[in-house]
């Protein structure tokens, strides 16, 4: 029997438990308890790594939060300039509704896509979460996810769309499969259903209003984790029920069972579709001409871009190697861990980069680190190792955590 009660929630669903829960597995890994080595000897190679791929992509350090809309730029094309375009006659709170229902969706639709799938937009081909970004970027502006003629999303169209609308929106054929299909309807659908259900947090019907909200609550000034804290309470139910505390759906929190039972002092907090989320909404809303603060609190990704980082540079390595050619779904042990002290690793790299590029932790936040090195690296250090750019552990997923 869980000793998990709703006053743990509030707690559960903060920066600051991630950190905390991901601190004890990451103990447990010094103790040598885990399935993973860690070799500390390697941290200041993989800081040079990222340093060197923050500048070769940013070299004035002008850097934009790790977030979705960074996808949406592929290919040397600015589609959100191109969105922007297209919404330019829209008064400024209504443009924050409409990037916010477009930027919601498409992370929504973002975990990972299989290592054969693409999408071929005018004879360029894009795979992977690029491929995946321009897919439901073409979506949304087609109206898949409204039952009006607007740039929308709402609750019927969500509600409505189905396997058929993803197999057509995202090309897939038996000869270019997408990983996850029936999990990324669901979520779609599910978005539709929280919505309708959270007329509080979203006040117009569209998951987009939930600036709306935020504003009633706040005014026009308030921090990132006052978003973090809505989309995780509005957009729980989206989530596969994995625990649950008196109807609230945990999300991105799995029970880690070497730490025992099922309880407070078991679960691991991630959140990371949740802080990617979040991290994409920031720029949206500041479209509306509220100020954000506080992204600094924020955690690094649970995911295996950043995870791959760390077991590509030697930083981390498996104890035993027959566990590389296994698949691992999201709620087994080694995952967990390796999530965990991906987000340990990341608070390192962190402070490693803002101390030698002379920067604060206000003034060049995680999101920053994320969006300019890690991520990068991470996926530089995949394509050297393996011809299809694949995570350095193979996962099972079903769509909705990575």
């Amino acid at each position: 029997m869980s000793d998990l009660t709703k006053e743990h929630i509030d707690y559960l669903f903060t920066p600051m438990a991630i950190r905390e829960t991901t601190r004890k597995v990451y103990d447990s890994c010094v103790k040598g308890e885990t399935h993973f080595n860690l070799h500390l000897d390697k941290i200041d190679e993989c800081v040079d790594l990222v340093i060197e791929t923050i500048k070769e992509n940013y070299p004035s350090l002008e850097i934009p939060f790790h977030s979705r809309w960074g996808h949406f730029k592929v290919g040397g094309i600015n589609r959100e300039k191109l969105f922007d375009e297209k919404i330019a006659d829209l008064d400024d709170i209504e443009k924050a509704r409409v990037k916010l229902d477009l930027v919601i969706t498409s992370v929504l639709l973002d975990a990972g896509a299989g290592p054969t799938w693409k999408y071929n937009e005018d004879g360029v081909d894009y795979n992977r979460s690029e491929g995946l970004a321009v897919a439901s970027y073409h979506m949304f502006v087609k109206g898949m996810f409204t039952a009006s003629n607007e740039l929308s999303a709402d609750i019927a169209g969500l509600k409505k769309f189905s396997q058929k609308d993803l197999i057509a929106g995202f090309q897939i054929t038996e000869e270019n499969p997408l990983v996850g299909i029936e999990g990324r309807v669901k979520l779609i659908n599910k978005l539709g259903t929280v919505v309708q259900n959270n007329p509080e947090f979203f006040p117009k019907g569209r998951p987009g209003s939930m600036i709306d909200y935020l504003i009633s609550k706040h005014g026009m000034k308030f921090k990132v984790s006052d978003i973090l804290d809505v989309v995780l309470r509005g957009f729980g139910g989206i989530w596969p029920s994995r625990i649950e505390v008196e109807g609230q759906n945990l999300g991105d929190i799995w029970h880690y069972a070497p730490f025992g039972e099922l309880g407070i002092n078991s679960v691991v907090c991630f959140h990371k579709l949740s802080q990617w989320m979040t991290y994409s909404i920031v720029s949206a809303m500041e479209v509306a001409g509220v100020k954000i603060t506080g992204a600094e609190n924020l955690t690094g990704l649970a995911e295996y871009r950043n995870g791959g980082l760390f077991v590509d540079s030697g930083v981390l390595s498996l104890k035993d190697k027959k566990n590389l050619e296994l698949e691992h779904k999201p709620n087994s042990e080694l995952i967990i861990e390796w999530r965990a002290l991906t987000i340990q690793l990341l608070d390192e790299i962190g402070k490693r980069v803002q101390e030698r590029l002379g920067k604060s932790a206000e003034e060049f936040p995680l999101a920053k680190v994320l969006e300019g090195g890690t991520w990068w690296a991470g996926r530089k250090l995949a394509s050297a190792a393996r011809a299809d750019n694949s995570p350095p552990i193979k996962l099972d997923s079903d769509g909705t955590v990575f």
